[in-house]
């Protein structure tokens, strides 16, 4: 069994607990960073619970560091042969200022390697994201995108987030051959996480799901996502955390676009009664921007109205042996798991 310390950022978020179970599970050791180290306590309390009550001991701790404040970042490194870079802002709101994403996500991704240079670290793997791909061409329609795709971050359809995630790929990208000491640099690039969740306070991703089965959302728009399900996710970043051939690269991991009328009709037939608030009803666009007068988060998403983004994963299941599960089980596990934690009432 491997015995390597991986360092795994921003270790209180979701994808960064399946990756930390994934981690456990296949015999490293983890030091996850917090904020905070006061979390400390709660995040190994979600991780042994979803451990079937199996307390990971001393092959798992934790190190406080903030993405944007350089201290810390080495003593974090201390030891670690792998990072796993997971940690960046992921908005439950619009932001007041786009910067509230971008300067974070973009200085702590070079806060971590930079540090990671210095330190004896081989290789990070960096958790992007489809945002960084998908946004910034006229017929997305008729597109299928793979990893030569970027997104144009002054593309007019764009969100805050999406800018965030593209500026800083992009800076690490750029960063990597003036690094000290050289440094093997992978990036992964997931579609709309979903799937069980560690706690409550769950992703904003899984908060669509949750809206959904709440009935919060009144009627069905023309949106759509590209689905993955955040133990695949976690297994990509492993995955690619360890094949030779993976350095240097970019993997999309997602699933297929799937409608938010798709999503809803699933939820219907698999949870029956359950699902008895998702809505039936499919929104005119006329509507949906009449909303967006006096709802700046509908507004903020108007651009996405009929756009279908299709990715493909060919190269992460050729490289890698990569493969994703069925997204409608993905959807079924998140509904279980967000009624198992309480977040549906």
């Amino acid at each position: 069994m491997p015995s390597d310390l991986v360092l795994v950022t921003g270790a209180s978020g979701y994808v960064a607990g399946h990756c930390i179970l994934r981690l456990l599970t296949d015999g490293y050791s983890v030091r996850g960073t917090l904020r905070s180290l006061k979390r400390a306590g709660e995040v190994r309390q979600w991780l042994t619970k979803a451990r079937g009550g199996s307390d990971a001991g001393d092959a798992l701790s934790f190190v406080e560091a903030e993405l944007t404040v350089p201290k810390g970042w080495d003593a974090a490194m201390q030891g670690a042969r792998y990072v796993l870079h997971v940690a960046s802002p992921i908005p439950s709101s619009m932001p007041k200022h786009p910067d509230d994403l971008i300067v974070p996500a973009r200085e702590g991704t070079l806060n971590v390697m930079r540090a990671a240079s210095r330190a004896s670290v081989q290789r990070v793997v960096q958790t992007s994201s489809l945002s960084a791909v998908f946004h910034g061409r006229d017929d997305p329609n008729s597109h299928l995108f793979t990893e030569a795709d970027w997104t144009d971050p002054d593309h007019k359809d764009n969100a805050p987030y999406t800018r965030s995630k593209t500026i800083a790929e992009k800076a690490a990208w750029a960063e990597l051959p003036k690094l000290p000491r050289p440094l093997e640099w992978v990036a992964i690039n997931p579609g709309l996480v979903l799937g069980p969740v560690l706690d409550k306070d769950s992703s904003a991703s899984v908060q669509l799901v949750a809206k959904l089965l709440r009935g919060d959302i009144p009627g069905l728009p023309r949106f759509g996502y590209p689905i993955v399900d955040v133990r695949d996710v976690a297994d990509l970043e492993v995955r690619a955390m360890t094949a030779p051939q993976a350095a240097g690269q970019r993997y999309i991991g997602s699933g297929p676009f799937i409608s938010l009328s798709e999503i809803a009709n699933v939820l219907k037939e698999r949870l029956g009664d359950k699902a008895k608030k998702v809505p039936a009803r499919k929104l005119p666009d006329w509507v949906v921007r009449l909303v967006g007068l006096f709802d700046k988060e509908v507004r903020g998403q108007l651009f996405e109205l009929g756009k279908i983004r299709r990715p493909s994963s060919a190269k992460a299941e050729k490289d890698l042996g990569w493969s994703f599960r069925p997204w409608e089980d993905t959807l079924v596990d998140t509904a279980a798991s967000l009624e198992a934690v309480g977040a549906l009432s």
